[in-house]
C-alpha cells in the first residue's frame, strides 16, 4: 500500500502540469471532433485514412524494415493492387480474410488492402498450432486466406480441418515480394505476382466504408476458454488511431514509430500503427524483438517514438550498460504493462521523456492513456468508468442489499467496469452469446449496462488510475495472455496426466504471471519424464503459454461444487515449504528438461540468477 499512497495525484502535482495541460487542451479538442463520427454513411476507417495521409506525405516514410524503406505512396499503390485483385476473385464487404503473416511490410500491405475493400482480416497469432489455430481459423469462417511463406508448414499440418477453397489461398513469399522469384508451394497462389499488373488507384469501395463495419477481428482469450475474436470496427480504429497519434503523442510526418511487438495484437496493429499513420509518420518493424539490436535499430530509423509491453522495457534494462545508451531519438514511447521499479530507471537511463502508459483492450470499450506524463499511471479516460469491490474467492463484483454494486475509494483497487452507451459502444465478440457474458446490467441504476472488463486498477486521484492485475482463468505473460483452460486441455491430452490446473504465479522482476501446473499422473510421479513432458508442452503450445512450474499432486483439492481452488494454489505459487510436500519443479532457463525446486533453486530464482 506504501507505492499506491506514494503514487497518489495531488493538487501541487496537478499545478505543475497545468503547462502540459494548457499544451495538450487544444489536441484533445481536435481529437475529439475527429474522432467522434457520427454519420452512418461518412467514410472512415484504415482505408480511408491511409489515403489522407498519403495525400499529406506522399514520398515520406511509411514502412521500414532491415533494408526495405516503402513511402506513402508506394505502399497505398501495393495496397490497391492487392485491392483492386481482391474484387476482381469475389472478395466484397464483410467477407473473412484469414492472414497469418509474421511481422513484415507484407502483412499490413494485406491488412491495408483487405480494409479498402471493406472486408475483415482475421488477425491470427502467427505462435499458434494445430487445433488452437484449427479453433481459430474456423471460428470466424473465413472465405480466403493469406499464409506467409514462413508459416506453409504450420497451416498445411491443419489445412484439411478448414473451410478455403485452394483457388482463395494465397501465399506470400518469405522475402522482399514485390520480386517473387520464389516457387509457389503446391496448393498455394502467389498473391503478390497474381495481383501484380492491376491498378494502382484507391479503389472505389475505400470510400464505401463505415464506422460500424468491422476492420478486424483481433483474438483475446478473454477469461476463460480458447481464444475469442473481438470484433474492431472502423469508427473504433479511427477513434484509436486519434486518440494516441495525436491526443496522447503528436505525431508528425517527420516522426518514426519503432513497433517489434506482434502485428496480430491491438497494441502493435492499432495504437502503434493507427498513431504512425494519424501523424502520416514512418512506422519501422521488426520481425521478432531483440533485446540487443533495438537501439541498433532505433538509431538505424532514427525513431522518435517507440511501442512497447513491460516486459520488453525489462529485458532492455536488463541489457549491459552502455556509452550510447541515450544516443537515441526517441523522445516519447506507447504501450503497456510498465512496472513502477523500471519507469524511472528506464527514462533515465536511456533519456526517454514521455512515457505514454495505456490501458485497452482489444475486446473492450474503454482506454485510458497518459497524456499529461505522470510517473506510473495508466493516466486517465474519457469514458464513463468505474472501481467497484469484487469478491475474491470468484472475482465476481459484489452488490449490495439494494442489488446495485459498490464503488471502491481513492487510493484502493477495485475491478474496473466501462460504461457501455452511444459515446461507448462495446462491439464484443463475433458470438453474442460470448458478449453477453462480460455485460453487466444494474449496476448503479436500473437499465444501465457495463463492460466488465476483469481487470484490477487502482484510483489515484484526478481520474488517473493503476493497473494492478487481471482477474480469472487468464493471466499475461511475455506480453501475451494465456488461458489456462487451453494449457490444461493441451496438458491433458498426455496420456500421463490424470489432471491439470494451471494459473499463473509472479517471479521477482519479471512483469505479468509465469504459468504454472499443478498435475495429477494417471500413474505415479516415478512414471513421468520431465524432458519428456517439457517437450510435449513446447510442441503444442507456444512458447509464452509452456508452464515454467508444475505441482505434482497425488489428489486435486476441489470446492463442494467441484471446482478446483486456485486461489490457494496461486497462493502457495512454487515455494516447496508451502505446498504440503508436494514436489515442485522448474524449467529453468536453457534447460531442457523440469527439475526440482530445492531451497537452493529457490533462492536462486527470487535472486535473479535466472532471466526469464
Amino acid at each position: 500500500m506504501s507505492r499506491a499512497s506514494n503514487d497518489m495525484i495531488t493538487w501541487g502535482m496537478m499545478l505543475r502540469k497545468l503547462p502540459s495541460i494548457a499544451k495538450a487542451l487544444p489536441r484533445v479538442v481536435k481529437g475529439l471532433n475527429v474522432a467522434n463520427v457520427k454519420q452512418p454513411d461518412q467514410p472512415c476507417g484504415l482505408g480511408w485514412s491511409f489515403e489522407h495521409a498519403t495525400h499529406r506525405n506522399p514520398d515520406g516514410p511509411a514502412l521500414l524494415q532491415g533494408e526495405v524503406k516503402l513511402s506513402y505512396a508506394q505502399v497505398n499503390q501495393w495496397a490497391n493492387r492487392i485491392a483492386h485483385y481482391l474484387i476482381t476473385q469475389g472478395i466484397g464487404k464483410g467477407d473473412v480474410v484469414g492472414v497469418f503473416i509474421e511481422n513484415r511490410p507484407e502483412l499490413l500491405v494485406t491488412v491495408l488492402a483487405v480494409a479498402k475493400v471493406g472486408a475483415i482480416s482475421a488477425m491470427l497469432n502467427t505462435s499458434q498450432t494445430q487445433q488452437a489455430l484449427v479453433h481459430s481459423v474456423n471460428l470466424v469462417e473465413p472465405v480466403a486466406i493469406v499464409v506467409g511463406g514462413e508459416l506453409v508448414e504450420a497451416y498445411s499440418v491443419i489445412r484439411a480441418q478448414v473451410a478455403i477453397d485452394a483457388a482463395r489461398t494465397w501465399w506470400v513469399a518469405d522475402q522482399d515480394t514485390l520480386r517473387d522469384p520464389d516457387e509457389v508451394p503446391a496448393g498455394f497462389i502467389s498473391l503478390m505476382r497474381a495481383s501484380a499488373d492491376c491498378p494502382t488507384g484507391n479503389p472505389a469501395s475505400s470510400q464505401q466504408v463505415y464506422l460500424d463495419d468491422p476492420c478486424f477481428y483481433i483474438y483475446t482469450s478473454g477469461t476463460t476458454g480458447l481464444p475469442k475474436a473481438g470484433v474492431f470496427k472502423h469508427g473504433r480504429w479511427l477513434k484509436t488511431s486519434t486518440v494516441f497519434g495525436l491526443v496522447a503523442l503528436d505525431m508528425r510526418p517527420d516522426d518514426v514509430v519503432y513497433c517489434t511487438l506482434p502485428l496480430y495484437h491491438a497494441t502493435g496493429l492499432c495504437v502503434c500503427w493507427g498513431s504512425a499513420i494519424y501523424g502520416a509518420s514512418g512506422f519501422a518493424i521488426r520481425r521478432k524483438f531483440s533485446a540487443s539490436q533495438f537501439w541498433n535499430d532505433v538509431r538505424k530509423y532514427q525513431a522518435t517514438t517507440i511501442g512497447y509491453v513491460g516486459e520488453l522495457c525489462r529485458y532492455l534494462i536488463d541489457q549491459p550498460p552502455s556509452a550510447n545508451d541515450r544516443d537515441n531519438a526517441v523522445v516519447k514511447m506507447i504501450g503497456n504493462g510498465l512496472r513502477p521499479g523500471v519507469w524511472s530507471e528506464f527514462k533515465r537511463r536511456f533519456g526517454v521523456n514521455h512515457i505514454c502508459e495505456l490501458y485497452a483492450a482489444s475486446d473492450g470499450n474503454i482506454g485510458f492513456s497518459n497524456i499529461l506524463n505522470f510517473e506510473n499511471t495508466i493516466g486517465f479516460s474519457l469514458m464513463s468508468w468505474a472501481l467497484v469491490e469484487y469478491a475474491h474467492d470468484s472475482c465476481a463484483p459484489i452488490r449490495n442489499s439494494k442489488g446495485f454494486m459498490q464503488k471502491v475509494g481513492k487510493g484502493r483497487q477495485g475491478l474496473l467496469l466501462a460504461k457501455i452507451d452511444d459515446k461507448a459502444p462495446l462491439d464484443g465478440y463475433t458470438d453474442p452469446q460470448k458478449t453477453e457474458k462480460v455485460v453487466l446490467h444494474d449496476v448503479f441504476e436500473k437499465g444501465d449496462r457495463y463492460f466488465n472488463t476483469g481487470d484490477l486498477l487502482r484510483s489515484i486521484g484526478f481520474g488517473h488510475a493503476q493497473f494492478v492485475d487481471r482477474l480469472g482463468d487468464t493471466y499475461r505473460w511475455k506480453g501475451e495472455n494465456v488461458s489456462t483452460t487451453e494449457v490444461e486441455n493441451i496438458l491433458l491430452q498426455h496420456p500421463l496426466i490424470a489432471e491439470a490446473v494451471a494459473y499463473g504465479v509472479e517471479i521477482s522482476n519479471t512483469n505479468g504471471r509465469a504459468g504454472m501446473v499443478a498435475i495429477t499422473p494417471a500413474e505415479s510421479l516415478a512414471t513421468l519424464d520431465f524432458s519428456e513432458l517439457l517437450s510435449f508442452a513446447r510442441q503444442h503450445m507456444p512458447a509464452y503459454a509452456v508452464p515454467l512450474f508444475l505441482r505434482v499432486k497425488v489428489k486435486m483439492e476441489t470446492t463442494g461444487t467441484f471446482k478446483y481452488q486456485k486461489t490457494r494454489l496461486k497462493d502457495e505459487a512454487f515455494d516447496p515449504r508451502k505446498t504440503d510436500g508436494d514436489p515442485i519443479y522448474a524449467w529453468l532457463p536453457g534447460s531442457d528438461t523440469y527439475v526440482q525446486i530445492t531451497e537452493q533453486v529457490l533462492a536462486d530464482i527470487h535472486g535473479g540468477k535466472f532471466h526469464y
